[in-house]
This record gives structure tokens, sequence and C-alpha cells, in this order.
């Protein structure tokens, strides 16, 4: 999963470099607005993804005294400042650009050199985006595409499943505002195109803060992954009652699970010890990504289980 999240991501970056450089010449031969807003677009996007790897490679370093759970969160930390820097400056000078042009219209030069450099650049995001897309679909089983994104742990992925997909409308809305340019001979075609593209930028960092805030904060695992573990411990003839079962993700691969249960009277201290011992075993098989289980031997809660489950 994590090395098919980096080749998704070293694939849009060189590809984004490239297409940014081409945008730009192109910008500077024709003067157009939404040329130059697609270079930004494509320069923003490939110091994301430079940030992401970092991220992946901050969130990879091992736990130590400071950090004895590791490191994980560094991805969800560099995955919102990614949804920042996009609103920020992607959404911002576009939109920006757009209206200087719309005060001040310019007619762009050499139309034929926008087509050209929009065809590649679509090959080239269209590459990018189908590799995310087929890394995506394989990692999210049988749900939909919004409910896994919604789901997803892993924020490297859907952040450049995003930015990709916010690359192809932002090159349709450059297309289809050059090509109104030429047509009417109305430039200020072009600095709505620049506008258009702000705003798909803004709606796509929106969302991306939206679904990465909750990682940052602290999410649980999946409930179903909650209800099995919930499951293997009621099996355990030895345990009475949970009292709260709590699970957080440290990151993509890393779930920490605290489990509060009340021991039958008739258990000993040495069989409490070797359940909680098989018990932990039990659900990191079940589970490779649960990487620690804490288990606190309490009495019954008076006012009832948290988790709401007893026998």
């Amino acid at each position: 999963m994590a090395s098919g999240s980096k080749k998704v991501i070293i694939a849009a970056m060189l590809g984004n470099l490239a297409i940014a450089a081409t945008k730009f010449v192109a910008a500077a031969f024709t003067g157009s607005s939404a040329m130059l807003s697609e270079g930004v677009h494509s320069t923003v996007d490939t110091g994301n993804q430079i940030l992401l790897l970092h991220g992946m490679r901050r969130a990879a370093l091992p736990a130590d005294e400071r950090f004895p759970f590791g490191r994980g969160k560094e991805i969800y930390f560099y995955s919102f400042v990614v949804a920042i820097l996009i609103f920020g400056l992607g959404a911002g000078v576009s939109i920006y650009e757009g209206i200087v042009h719309l005060r001040r219209p310019e007619l762009p030069e050499n139309p034929l050199l926008n087509y050209a450099v929009l065809a590649i650049s679509m090959l080239f995001e269209g590459a990018a985006l189908t590799l995310a897309l087929r890394e995506f679909r394989r990692t999210k089983g049988k749900r939909g595409w919004l409910r896994a994104v919604a789901r997803s742990k892993n924020p490297s992925l859907f952040v450049v499943l995003f930015e990709d997909s916010a690359a192809m409308l932002g090159l349709v809305a450059a297309f289809a505002g050059v090509l109104l340019t030429q047509i009417t001979g109305d430039p200020r075609f072009d600095g709505a195109a620049s506008i258009v593209i702000g705003c798909i930028l803004a709606g796509t960092a929106s969302w991306l803060a939206y679904e990465t805030h909750g990682l940052l904060l602290g999410e649980g695992a999946h409930p179903e992954v909650v209800a099995a573990i919930r499951k293997m411990v009621l099996e355990r003839p030895e345990i009475d009652v949970i009292n709260e079962l709590a699970t957080l993700h440290m990151g993509p691969e890393y779930v920490v699970v605290t489990l509060s249960v009340d021991f039958a009277d008739r258990e000993s201290s040495c069989d409490v010890e070797s359940v909680v011992a098989q018990l932990d075993r039990q659900i990191k098989a079940a589970f490779p990504n649960v990487k620690r289980v804490f288990v606190e031997a309490e009495a019954k809660n008076p006012l009832g289980p948290v988790s709401g489950e007893n026998r």
C-alpha cells in the first residue's frame, strides 16, 4: 500500500514538473491568463507531491522516547498543509490573475501553441490520473468512490487523486477559455477561465481539508474492525463485560486499541495475564495494522458498559 502510494506520487510529481515548465513557456509567448494559472497550478501540485513524499518519509521513522507511538501522523499533517497550499497559492493566484485580465483584457497570441501545450498536458495528467485511479480502486474494495475516500486512512493516495482530477478539470476550463477567446475575439473569456480554474482549486482544497482534519485530530478504526475486535473479546468466557473499547489511528497503518473489561470473579490473576496475552496476539494476527493493544482489568461500570456490549 505505501509503496503503491509512493509510486503514484512520484509519477504525478514528475509529470507536473514537466507540465509546469511547458505551461509557463506557453504563457510567456501567448500572454494567456488561463495558461499562466495552469502553470501556477502545476507548480503548486509539484510542491505538494514533494511535501507528501517528505511526510511519508517522516511517518516511517521509528518510535522513540519523544514519540513512543511513532510519527505516523506526519502524513496527516503534510496532507493538511497541501490543502492549504492548494487554496492559498493555487486558487488565490489563479483568481487574482483572472480578475486582472478581466479588468485589463489582452488578446492572447499564438493560440495554436496553447492548444498544443494543453493537449500534451492532458496526456500527462490523464496518465497520472489513470495510475492514481488504478491504485485507489485496488484499495477501496467494494465501497463506492466517495465512501472510500471518506473512510480512507491513507491521505497520500486520495490527495493525489483529488489533485489529478482537479488538474483535468482545470485543463478543460483552460481549453474552453482559449477556444472561446479565439472564436469570439473577446479576451475576457481567457480571464474568466482563470477564475474558474481558481474556483476548482478552492473546492478541491476545501474537500481535502475536510477529509484530512479528522485524521489529524485522531480517527478511530473502521467500524467493522471495532465490531470484530469486540466480538473476539466477548467470545472469551473469562470476560463478562466490555466497559470500553477505543481505537485510534496513529498513522495509515498504525492502530492503537485500548480495552477496559470486567473479568469473571472466578478468574485468578494468572488467568487474567494469560487472557490479556492471548487477546493481544489474536487481535494483532487478525488485523496487522493494530500495533499496540492495551487491556485494563476493571470492575463493571455501574452506569453500564461504555461500549454498550455485555453478555
